[in-house]
């Protein structure tokens, strides 16, 4: 049988294999039958989940399933990841299971599971699911179980509380901002937690019902929040995804700012303030040179990860060092959380550029974007490119011609027979005819 679990637990089209009923459910019963016998004890379990109109069911089946099992479950209704991942921890459940498909359509959904540290199972317990599923766990028992839904608004509230523990006395008295809610998860915490320090919320985008979740809204589409930040002339713009575990901006002027940029700015701000004490900011290979050659200027690192916020939070915990994240507004602060948490994310960079006393467009002052291309190579075999003497050899020409001041990335598609050519430096015309210079070689070394 296929792999259930990805880089981000299990995910699929709702209501078909693997997030079908009967598997739902037995993933429920084997996940509190493994843990209960690491445990030496039935887990306790909290549950959240985004506003996809397949969450509740989901949640029912899984809670059902744990519970057959002796599992003692609690559901914190609509919540973030981030959000279910301090529950966990706060409330000292021995799991904390998420319903959500992140930034995917409505009809996907999926299920991550944390641990009360705010990490995910181990591939060991996952790799012992999914041969639990297998062997015929899908068969669903017939057993009344009903959520417990008693503390969902404590939950939430306490959530919120953390937050707003986490502002340390900030306010944002006087300051517009406009937040695109995704339909998403959070429709109802975002305005909640600004409004609360003061601000004057111009929310949108936030009246979920099951099917807009993500629906030309919230993080991958900021046109929409640029529009709104320009036509209501806000001082600071924030969208968030389906399950609100990653914000991305856009400054008073409606330009976007990034996940590159967050990370400038903040690093800017956490230097200033002594919390920087690694020296040391991780990033993707992704991450645009342009941040690089700014941290460099502060006398600060950047250390690169393969793509995936888990390499990013394993870097952060190697290393030490304080923030990390991607492009796609996805931070980690691990003094704070394991878990990326776009509202916390959004707390400290607003907390960052109001203290700076500049506005928006401002704090990005200092981190210059440069110019990208990316060529990709049809290929008929995936040797290592350092193994092929050609590729080499013209990789280290176009890095020495880079000199220090641009950047060469060479990988395989993970799912097509395709080699990407990616090129960052300050002038245009010449990355461009490097990397094809680069593409013709590697097709011809590769067909």
């Amino acid at each position: 049988m296929a792999k259930l679990f990805g880089t981000d637990g299990i995910r699929g089209e709702a209501g078909i294999f693997p997030l079908d009923a009967a598997t739902v459910f037995a993933i429920g019963r084997s996940l509190a039958e493994r843990v209960g016998e690491r445990l030496g004890r039935s887990p306790r379990i909290v549950t959240g989940r985004d506003t996809r109109e397949s969450g509740s069911w989901i949640e029912q089946e899984l809670t059902r399933g744990a519970g057959s099992k002796g599992a003692v479950c609690q559901s914190a209704g609509v919540i973030t990841t981030p959000g279910v991942a301090f529950l966990t921890s706060e409330f000292s459940f021995d799991l904390g299971i998420v319903i959500s498909a992140s930034h995917n359509p409505f009809h996907d959904n999926g299920i991550k599971v944390f641990l009360p540290s705010g990490r995910k199972i181990d591939g060991e317990l996952e790799r012992a699911i999914e041969a639990d599923i297998e062997a015929g766990a899908g068969d669903v028992d017939n057993i009344g179980f009903d959520m417990d839904l008693s503390a969902e608004s404590d939950f939430r509230r306490a959530y919120l509380d953390h937050l707003d523990e986490a502002a340390e006395g900030f306010r944002m008295d006087g300051r517009k901002v406009a937040i695109d809610c995704a339909n998403g998860a959070a429709s109802a915490l975002a305005p909640a937690l600004f409004s609360g320090l003061g601000a004057d919320v111009i929310a949108f985008n936030d009246r979920p019902d099951g099917r807009n979740i993500n629906a030309d809204c919230g993080s991958l589409h900021l046109e929409k929040l640029q529009a709104k930040v320009i036509e209501a002339g806000a001082h600071l713009g924030v969208a968030f995804d389906g399950d609100a575990d990653r914000a991305l901006f856009v400054d008073e002027k409606g330009s976007i700012v990034d996940g590159d940029a967050t990370l400038w700015i903040m690093a800017k701000a956490m230097k200033g303030s002594g919390e920087l004490k690694s020296g040391k900011v991780i990033a993707t290979v992704m991450s645009n040179i342009g941040l690089e050659l700014a941290l460099r200027s502060l006398d600060v690192e950047l250390v690169r990860t393969s793509v995936g916020d888990k390499y990013v939070l394993e870097e952060l915990l190697n290393t030490g060092a304080e923030i990390g994240g991607e492009q796609s507004g996805h931070i980690i602060f691990p003094r704070n959380s394991l878990v990326g948490d776009g509202m916390m994310t959004a707390l400290r960079v607003f907390r960052a550029v109001v203290e700076s006393g500049v506005p928006f467009s401002q704090a990005v002052d200092g981190f210059q974007r440069y110019p990208q291309v990316l060529v990709n190579v049809k290929v008929n075999q995936k040797k290592p490119f350092e193994e092929v003497q050609a590729i080499k050899e013209a990789s280290n020409e176009t890095e020495n011609m880079l000199a220090g001041s641009g950047r060469l990335l060479l990988r395989y598609s993970g799912t097509e027979n395709l080699a990407r050519v990616m090129i960052e430096g300050k002038d245009q015309e010449q990355i461009d005819n490097l990397a094809h210079r680069l593409a013709d070689t590697i097709r011809a070394a590769l067909n």
